[in-house]
């Protein structure tokens, strides 16, 4: 995620300088890019320290059980009012901020997947010591990558749940509808080709509603889609029978409370 970021960031041009640091050379090497000092921990073990020291806004793209120890490594040499955000599941602002001096500020990003390919959705909240410049700062980093959403801390492990665990619900939905095709008689090549050409082109197709028609829902264009008595319908009718709304909140529900477990242990 911290890549993707990164090369968002290169590609958008709005950051003076760039710094990225990775444990190994093969990755360090691989982050490399104009504009971009690319650290390898096992060459520069003081790679984390350096970098730190000389940003405004430090991005930690680390496992949660990583967060404190790197915390306690940069803390010496953030200097004041430096924004640092964290990308980890369940790490709060006040767990980060009971680690750092009262002059730094913190803040909390939960991208997804597809910020891999520009089209990211990125929720960001900030600490008790955030500005609303530097939350919008933080906004600002994300954006180059995709949509952001400015919100509550006490929000953050909802929208895990749904955009940042939503791209494997759609998956598993592809997954599932690949396997019907195959199930009538096509080829994977066929049923993989029908069934990603039709949830891209669906969004694409409400994308494209929402700009002539602003406020549409995906729920109008499904009516639109579905004539009554016809065959969508009785598709539909099965689908809705087994109330995808109870399953997702229960979904939903089961990822919150494994952030929940996270943010304990």
């Amino acid at each position: 995620m911290g890549g993707a970021i990164l090369s968002g960031l290169v590609a958008d041009g709005s950051a003076a300088s760039l710094a990225a640091t990775n444990r190994s050379r093969a990755k360090a090497e691989a982050a490399a890019a104009p504009g971009v000092r690319s650290i390898a921990l096992e060459d520069e073990p003081r790679g984390n320290v350096e970098a730190a020291a000389a940003a405004d806004v430090v991005v930690l793209g680390v496992k949660p059980y990583m967060v404190a120890d790197l915390l306690a490594e940069i803390a010496p040499a953030l200097r004041p009012g430096t924004l640092v955000v964290s990308l980890a599941v369940g790490t709060t602002c006040a767990a980060m901020e009971a680690l750092l001096p009262e002059s730094i500020a913190v803040a909390r990003a939960m991208p997804n997947t597809p910020t891999n390919v520009g089209r990211g959705v990125t929720g960001v909240a900030g600490g008790s010591r955030a500005s609303d410049e530097q939350v919008a700062l933080a906004a600002a980093v994300f954006g180059v990558v995709g949509e952001v959403l400015v919100i509550d801390e006490a929000q953050i492990d909802a929208l895990s749940t749904i955009s940042g665990s939503g791209p494997a619900y759609v998956f598993l939905l592809m997954e599932a509808l690949t396997g019907a095709a195959e199930r009538l008689g096509f080829t994977a090549e066929q049923a993989a080709t029908m069934v990603q050409e039709t949830f891209a082109g669906a969004s694409a197709l409400l994308a494209d509603a929402r700009t002539s028609e602003p406020g549409i829902d995906p729920a109008e264009l499904r009516r639109r889609v579905t004539s009554p008595k016809g065959t969508t319908e009785q598709a539909v009718r099965v689908l809705q029978e087994a109330d995808l709304g109870a399953l997702f909140d229960r979904a939903t529900a089961a990822a919150a409370a494994r952030a929940a477990e996270i943010a304990a242990s």
